[in-house]
């Protein structure tokens, strides 16, 4: 896939990405399946794009700086917070992680979850809800990656974290300037925050009353 390698190539090894598994998990997948058709000229630049319903499918870089910042593990258990289209989830697995992913949006989530069954992709498992108070029932998790900017660092996040987990995630409200966090936990078990990046993420969708 031509324009995946040079996706990979500009984008993400030459701005600091240099994970060889996260480099090749980028290639492997193959994003204009996860844009609409009217979007798909554009898949492989390094920008996000709109996939409806006020959402977006992030820009190459940060899909690959967030999950090489996670550092994965083969068979770690990630929490992933805003299935939007299904393409970070897609990343995810062919890291060998065990994706459990939450999405607000019914839509969204049973488009996300067709398009990876139709690519493959069958090892993902998607649920309905409010992504700030993740899966307590599937707790704890190795890893959660949140996909959408919270105003707040969410508490019931950090509790389904295990000891030694990590968590990424954009602070910031929709209107402020956001950064990439990435939490970790001190042995009391509280939360230590280390700011990355600036970034623009939509923001976390509030379930209706």
């Amino acid at each position: 896939m031509k324009e995946a390698e040079r996706m990979v190539q500009r984008q993400i090894l030459q701005r600091g990405v240099t994970s060889p598994r996260v480099l090749e998990a980028m290639r492997r997948v193959p994003r204009h399946e996860f844009v609409p058709p009217s979007q798909r000229l554009f898949a492989y630049q390094d920008r996000p794009l709109p996939i409806g319903r006020g959402q977006t499918i992030s820009q190459p870089y940060i899909v690959a700086y967030m999950t090489e910042m996670l550092d994965l593990r083969p068979g770690d258990k990630v929490l992933e917070v805003g299935s939007g289209c299904g393409y970070q989830t897609a990343v995810l697995l062919e890291m060998g992680a065990e994706v459990y992913s939450i999405e607000i949006v019914d839509s969204l989530r049973e488009e996300a979850e067709e398009r990876l069954r139709r690519l493959g992709y069958e090892k993902a498992r998607f649920f309905p809800g409010d992504g700030a108070r993740g899966l307590p029932r599937e707790a704890p998790f190795d890893r959660i990656l949140v996909a959408a900017a919270a105003a707040a660092l969410p508490g019931e996040l950090v509790r389904q974290l295990t000891p030694e987990g990590r968590m990424i995630l954009p602070l910031g409200g929709p209107y402020d300037a956001q950064e990439l966090a990435l939490v970790t936990r001190d042995s009391r078990g509280e939360p230590v925050m280390r700011s990355l990046i600036p970034v623009r993420f939509v923001p976390l969708v509030e379930p209706r009353p």
